[in-house]
């Protein structure tokens, strides 16, 4: 059982490698997407390299509730719906949406999570 400083290390070295950034550049207050610039198409990789790193299997829905987001049961005129933001606590208890509360735009979702989020999902698959 990895300690939160391990997970930390391996997470940053699989960001690094699969983005192109600086070991500064990583840290746990990070967004994946607005600080470190991650895209659709990154988080493939760093999934993949997360799996690989820590011998966990990460089902795509798990990490990323894209059928929340998209579903006219929670989401109306681009917001997230409260019924929206339940079912996200529920699906993503490792992450804070507290910030996301305020303003729960569908477009602003993705720059949500961060570095520790991403720790905190590790450490459960793991543990």
């Amino acid at each position: 059982m990895p300690t939160k400083e391990e997970v930390f290390e391996k997470v940053k070295e699989a960001l690094m490698d699969a983005l192109s950034v600086d070991d500064d550049e990583v840290t746990p207050e990070a967004t994946m997407v607005g600080d470190l610039g991650a895209e659709s198409i990154d988080f493939l990789d760093i999934v993949f390299k997360l799996e690989k790193a820590f011998d966990i299997q990460i089902p795509r829905d798990e990490l990323f509730p894209d059928d929340v987001l998209t579903n006219a049961e929670y989401v109306q005129d681009g917001k997230v719906t409260e019924t929206g933001i339940a079912k996200l606590k529920e699906r993503m208890p490792f992450a804070d949406l507290t910030e996301f509360e305020k303003n729960p735009q569908v477009q602003d979702f993705g720059n949500l999570l961060t570095v520790q989020d991403l720790c905190n999902y590790i450490e459960t698959k793991v543990n």
